[in-house]
């Protein structure tokens, strides 16, 4: 029986992407954000649990929290007062012609994780306003639409 390699170990479906908007200005140029939107993370689930992707101004932090199986880790951040959107259902890889010209930042992050299908954006506020028109659309796949009428958890 053929190894199934790491990366592809997930059935399609079986895993699901929060993206979390908060932050304050721990560097001077942050302040040039709007508040509150100066920062954004991932939260992904899958049947194993939970990851934290975390990327931070020099590197990037991934945790997985021991919690419960049932433990709502994106309401968990809602309470905190951070904005949470989602669940999105990653989409395919995303291979662009010139992946080298936008800078490592918490968007590009967060865009990567949730795929091909994931909205264009330089700011975590850009990002929040396109991914919350999405989740209004009734759009939750990046990778095809819902049929007409399927809502998608926003905010609680």
């Amino acid at each position: 029986m053929p190894r199934i390699a790491p990366r592809h170990a997930l059935a399609e479906g079986e895993q699901q992407v929060w993206i979390g908007f908060g932050g304050r200005a721990d560097r001077l140029w942050l302040r040039l954000l709007r508040p509150g939107f100066r920062h954004c993370f991932a939260v992904l689930g899958d049947v194993r649990g939970w990851t934290v992707v975390e990327p931070l101004s020099g590197r990037l932090l991934v945790a997985r929290p021991e919690v419960g199986p049932d433990f709502d880790l994106p309401d968990f951040y809602r309470r905190a007062g951070l904005e949470v959107l989602g669940p999105f259902q990653p989409g395919a890889p995303f291979c662009g012609a010139m992946p080298g010209i936008l800078p490592y930042s918490c968007v590009s992050v967060c865009r990567a994780l949730l795929g091909e299908g994931a909205p264009r954006a330089l700011t975590p506020r850009g990002l929040f306003r396109r991914l919350q028109k999405m989740a209004v659309m009734g759009k939750n796949s990046l990778t095809v639409p819902i049929a007409a009428g399927k809502k998608v958890l926003v905010n609680g």
